[in-house]
């Protein structure tokens, strides 16, 4: 990664130990429910990659991690979703202090409407860094992480949405790493993206993971069996079977499963 040629301890990541737990997760929309009795553990500095068909809840499910369900009308969510203990849907639970430890990738890139550096740089004003010094060493130093330094140092103060879709979802992720997450939340990352820049997203995720626990929904069985450590497969709202990838992929325990990776639905 380029970020090694930057020697400045004071922007680097502290790595940090994640825990996620998930506990008798459901959630209802309307009288749908869409995730039943969920029961999962996330584990720390690995790829964790959320599969089955569409329609499943996979996208659900990793949206109750950051509370983006929260404005959706209609919802009732019970259960327990813990980060480090801390259960995020307690009622006192503060949400910008959840939302932080998550850096989250759409299925779509989503840059602000302002610069590549201010991009970078906002989440980092909104939690207190206010030096220009220290954001311009954090704004380079996530460029680099994400290979996309040498494409834009020209450029920093261009409109974000000059850069091609590609270069795009590579500045949210530094964006979301710009905060110093426990986490990176993927829904669908690589599905708007031509097979070059999504070759450079898993890779970017590959290397991260010795910093992070990534989450992935992807719809693309390939994809989970290049670079996923640990596989949640979902079916009808459900959590079939999870597992490290080796064991889920050579063999499953659950018949579901197995039909499932033999391409028997999708």
């Amino acid at each position: 990664m380029e970020a090694s040629s930057i020697t400045k301890d004071t922007v680097k990541p502290t790595a940090k130990e994640a825990h996620l737990s998930v506990r008798n997760l459901n959630v209802h929309i309307l009288k749908n429910h869409i995730l039943k009795n969920i029961d999962i553990e996330i584990p720390d500095k690995s790829i964790t990659c959320i599969i089955g068909p569409s329609g499943c809840g996979k996208s659900t499910l990793l949206k109750t991690f950051n509370r983006l369900l929260d404005k959706t009308e209609n919802v009732t969510i019970t259960g327990k979703v813990l980060v480090d203990n801390e259960n995020l849907y307690e009622k006192d639970a503060e949400v910008t202090h959840i939302r932080k430890k998550m850096g989250l990738l759409s299925q779509r890139p989503c840059p602000l409407p302002m610069s590549i550096y201010d991009n970078i740089a906002f989440g980092c004003k909104i939690h207190g860094t206010r030096n220009k010094k220290k954001l311009d060493e954090i704004v380079e130093y996530q460029l680099r992480a994400v290979g996309l330094w040498k494409e834009v140092k020209d450029r920093l103060h261009v409109p974000a949405n000059k850069l091609s879709i590609g270069q795009q979802q590579r500045l949210c992720l530094a964006r979301g790493l710009a905060v110093e997450p426990a986490f990176i939340l993927a829904d669908e990352a690589t599905s708007a993206l031509d097979p070059i820049s999504s070759k450079h997203i898993e890779e970017l995720f590959v290397e991260l993971k010795k910093d992070y626990a990534i989450v992935m929904v992807t719809h693309t069985l390939r994809q989970a069996l290049r670079i996923a450590d640990y596989v949640v497969f979902m079916y009808l709202g459900e959590v079939i079977e999870a597992g490290p990838a080796e064991q889920v992929f050579k063999n499953p325990r659950r018949e579901l499963t197995k039909k499932y990776l033999e391409g028997a639905f999708s």
